[in-house]
Formats: structure tokens, sequence, C-alpha cells
């Protein structure tokens, strides 16, 4: 009986832990409802299933702590499927799946990169859900925690990035 409450409680508690260790996605629809309630920046990852440099980054960027402390506690983080087949209602427009085969894309991801399908690509949304700056490509963790302490912070209101690079102090080791 020991055992039994022993191995129970170790599960348990390896599952808290893990769920401390990982971004806290939301769909796109509840991150603008919980933006509503409690206003924070967005960021929205746009990524692909086949896209080698959007795993890539899931694996080493979007794993590291101190990354994913800093999201999950300044962002609403959305992944979004560039290709997803789900509609997704937003400001009154229902943004649905485009194209066939190779050539498809869902337009909600199309609208926020201005057309220019290009994956892994992040973008920001401040707290009133205006666009802040889409980037893309593949992001290392050490450039990415100055990108997202840049947008958090809303340094880019009056420091230039040169400027904010050249000062920031990592976190990460």
């Amino acid at each position: 009986m020991k055992k039994s409450v022993l191995l129970i409680l170790l599960f348990c508690t390896s599952l808290f832990t893990n769920a401390q260790n990982k971004i806290n996605w939301l769909s796109f629809e509840d991150a603008i409802v919980l933006n509503k309630k409690i206003p924070k920046p967005i960021l929205i990852d746009v990524y692909t299933d086949w896209c080698g440099y959007c795993k890539k980054m899931d694996l080493e960027t979007y794993s590291n702590k101190v990354i994913i402390d800093y999201i999950n506690n300044n962002f609403y983080a959305i992944k979004l499927d560039g290709e997803g087949k789900e509609d997704i209602t937003y400001k009154g427009y229902t943004f649905k799946l485009k194209g066939k085969g190779r050539s498809k894309y869902h337009e909600l991801s199309a609208a926020l990169m201005n057309g220019r399908l290009s994956y892994p690509t992040t973008i920001f949304m401040n707290e009133k859900e205006q666009m802040l700056q889409q980037i893309p490509g593949y992001l290392s963790t050490k450039h990415f925690e100055k990108i997202l302490a840049f947008f958090n912070t809303k340094a880019y209101i009056d420091t230039d990035w040169p400027e904010f690079e050249k000062n920031f102090k990592s976190n990460i080791k």
C-alpha cells in the first residue's frame, strides 16, 4: 500500500513539474479572451508541421527554462499552424484554410505575416492587440531572450534595437 501511494505521489509530482517546464500555449481565440480580462502582450509562433527550423526552435529555444518562464510570466503565447484546418474568428471575420496540397495556407497566418508566408515567424502584439513586429526565421535562445525583453518592457517605444541590445543583461548561462 505504501509503495502504491508513493508511486502515485511521484507520478503527480512529475506531472506538475513537467507542466511548469513547458510554455502555456493557447489557441488564438483563448488568448484574445484572456487578454480582454487581463491585458498582456501577445506572442504568436507561426509554424508548420513540415518546417525543420520550426522543430529546431521548439527543441532548442522554446524548451529553455529561462525562455519558458519569461514567456509564461509576461505573454499570452499562441502556437498558430500556418496550414491549420480549424477556422478562427477574430474581429468579426472567420479566417479559414485556403488552397490545396503544397500551396495551402491559413488566412489568419497570411494576414498576420502580410502575405509573406515564412516559417517559423514570431509575431508580437501589444496588449491592445496591435501588431508590433513580425520576425521571420529561427531565433536562437540568447537572441530570443533579448527580443522578448525588448517587447515586454516596451523598450521599442523609446529605444532603438542596437542600444537595447548593447545594454541587455542575459539570464541565460
